[in-house]
């Protein structure tokens, strides 16, 4: 199983940015199953949505209203992903979480960290 820790999240005022990480733990084997790795949002009241994904070969997704402004990247040497965020708006505001999807067909989550735009 992989262990996910995220960090990154705080306070920050629109037009502002954070950069998210999201970093990987386990045994070797584990971690070299993991195909994607993908960054969800959760604001309150609100479905979780998919924000951004990336695979082992680097080949990135979008939801579509964050092209542009979210820029989800990898570090395979540290095991950790990262999610830039620019231009934050209020309605950025949520708990983001990371999410590991091996080729065993296992998922695995973080426990999430907080965004919070102030206007």
């Amino acid at each position: 199983q992989v262990q996910l820790v995220e960090s990154g999240g705080g306070l920050v005022q629109a037009g502002g940015s954070l950069r998210l990480s999201c970093a990987a733990s386990g045994s070797r084997f584990s971690i070299i199953r993991i195909y994607t790795i993908s960054w969800y949002r959760q604001a309150p009241g609100k479905q979780r949505e998919l924000v951004a994904s990336i695979t082992r070969d680097s080949s990135t997704n979008y939801a579509d209203s964050l092209k542009g402004r979210f820029t989800i990247s990898s570090d395979n040497a540290k095991d950790t992903a990262y999610l830039q965020m620019n231009s934050l708006k209020p309605e950025d505001t949520a708990a983001y979480y990371c999410a590991a999807l091996s080729t065993n067909g296992e998922t695995s989550w973080g426990q999430g960290t907080q965004v919070t735009v102030s206007s």
